[in-house]
């Protein structure tokens, strides 16, 4: 995890997040800034659907899409709904530590059963489900997938400002993710 940065203060973030609706998600959340009043969002907040995370954020400021390991490859429309109709500016990637989409493969037991306990399906029915949606939602590593995903909507979205950030789950604070070039 080498490649996090903390913020801590204003002049941490980074250059090319001044005066964008990233710096002010790193003053809200990390730097408790008062909030300023929004009447349509500003950013597309992406990240994970994990229950132990919660921003601070003003009311209307984002939109925010909550998936498994904070993937938006099977969320692109809203994206571009997001973009196209709610015209925010930015797009916030926030991966974080502890994820349940990496190494899914050794969840596989627990996933089947906890479908044939708690949903009712055939094994077999749980299990082909299982192997078929795996490949699409493993994420490997959190830090090296928010940095690619960062990297593959910049391409498709090329005048959109993509940020990846990592939330650390013990200070429940946003970081910023130092991209090797």
């Amino acid at each position: 995890m080498n490649n996090l940065v903390p913020v801590s203060s204003m002049e941490d973030i980074f250059q090319e997040y001044r005066g964008t609706p990233i710096e002010k998600l790193l003053k809200y959340h990390n730097l408790q800034y008062p909030f300023d009043t929004y009447g349509h969002a500003e950013l597309l907040i992406g990240m994970c659907m994990d229950y132990r995370k919660h921003l601070r954020i003003p009311d209307n400021f984002a939109y925010v899409l909550r998936t498994g390991g904070g993937n938006l490859r099977y969320s692109e429309f809203k994206l571009s709904y997001a973009i196209a109709i709610g015209g925010v500016s930015a797009i916030a990637l926030i991966g974080h530590d502890n994820c349940g989409m990496v190494n899914l493969m050794s969840k596989k037991d627990r996933f089947v059963q906890g479908l044939v306990e708690r949903a009712g399906w055939p094994r077999e029915l749980a299990e082909e489900h299982f192997m078929h949606f795996v490949p699409m939602f493993e994420i490997g590593n959190e830090i090296d997938f928010v940095l690619n995903e960062a990297k593959r909507l910049r391409n498709r979205y090329p005048k959109i400002l993509v940020a990846p950030l990592f939330y650390n789950m013990q200070d429940k604070l946003l970081y910023l993710l130092e991209e090797k070039l």
